[in-house]
């Protein structure tokens, strides 16, 4: 397995230890397993709880250890003669590089290549991005359905727990991630945690949330008041979302990840805003809520048509409040495309 370039690391396989990469190269969802990916063939391993899923899924090479997966890995290296075995260093820790090393034949050496399998997930299939798009409408419909039952008095865990009811009642597996619910000064907090605090009259209330169907991830944050918001509160949310289209409209293959982190950011900057300007303007997702490339200053990686991206400016005031706005984005072959369907109207309960 040889990268593209001369001055790029070689190997003879490279070791898959993230779940999110075993499952885009072999589509197997389970909790344990690798795949060793050779120029030729995939090996995928995993323990006899999950033969019969396995059996099921996997098209590559299929083999059930009855030991440690290591074992098995170690076993296909030695009958292969590979020498050089690539692996994910983020995804091996230093007592799984140990016995691995330790387990291998021979004149058999590991050798460390990030981000492989990334690079190849940033840019999605048509099949992928259908998925998504399905993701984004699971998303969507449980956040009308419960925006509708809210109510003075709720507690943002109650708000959480009905969106994740909501989600999987409209097809979701799970949400995408811990679902974030925050009311009054805590919108302050960027990714604060539902608590019991009951909604009152004159509070702001952000929520982000996200659905999981099939394995691929969407990601939205809505912002929405009890009652009628001051000027200053509006000011905040119509400079939000004024930087988070000048994001969106900057979206466009050939463009950078930081042109467009720039592109929202100068918009707060504008309004005086740029101190309360405290993360990336947004991230790629998919198989993971968080992949690349990172919407963020210093990321140079250059937009391609087939990547989903969020775009999610926010400004957040202590002892105030905080907005952000998000939505799943699709770069396409002349710009973009926005695939959540939600109303970004600042919404008045």
């Amino acid at each position: 397995m040889a990268g593209g370039t001369s001055n790029k690391p070689k190997a003879d396989a490279l070791l898959v230890s993230s779940l999110a990469n075993v499952r885009y190269l072999t589509g197997y969802a389970g909790s344990n397993g690798l795949a060793l990916v050779t120029p030729t063939e995939t090996h995928f391993f995993t323990d006899p709880r999950y033969a019969l899923e396995a059996s099921q899924t996997i098209t590559c090479k299929l083999h059930i250890a009855k030991g440690p997966l290591q074992e098995a890995v170690a076993g296909i290296v030695k009958r292969k003669k590979l020498k050089k075995i690539g692996f994910e260093p983020a995804w091996l820790n230093l007592d799984q590089h140990q016995k691995l090393k330790d387990l291998l034949p021979l004149g058999a050496s590991l050798q460390p290549i990030p981000g492989v399998i990334e690079t190849l997930r940033m840019t999605k299939s048509p099949a992928e991005i259908d998925m998504i798009r399905k993701s984004v409408r699971v998303n969507s419909e449980a956040y009308a359905r419960t925006l509708r039952r809210i109510r003075l008095g709720m507690r943002e865990r109650d708000i959480a727990a009905e969106l994740d009811y909501q989600m999987r009642l409209h097809g979701a597996e799970k949400p995408a991630f811990d679902t974030i619910v925050a009311a009054g000064v805590r919108t302050a907090l960027p990714h604060a945690q539902p608590t019991g605090h009951r909604l009152e009259e004159n509070d702001l209330l952000l929520i982000d949330m996200g659905a999981c169907l099939d394995g691929y991830m969407s990601d939205m944050t809505r912002m929405a008041f009890l009652g009628q918001p001051t000027k200053r509160v509006q000011t905040l949310h119509d400079a939000v979302l004024e930087a988070q289209l000048a994001g969106i409209d900057a979206v466009r293959p050939g463009v950078t990840a930081a042109q467009v982190d720039a592109a929202a950011r100068g918009v707060l900057k504008k309004h005086g805003l740029d101190r309360q300007f405290v993360h990336s303007t947004g991230h790629g997702l998919g198989l993971e809520i968080h992949e690349g490339p990172r919407i963020g200053k210093k990321d140079k990686t250059v937009l391609r048509a087939g990547m989903v991206i969020t775009i999610e400016p926010g400004a957040y005031i202590d002892r105030f409040g905080g907005v952000r706005i998000e939505d799943t984005v699709l770069v396409t072959a002349n710009g973009c495309e926005v695939l959540t369907p939600t109303t970004k109207e600042f919404v008045h309960l």
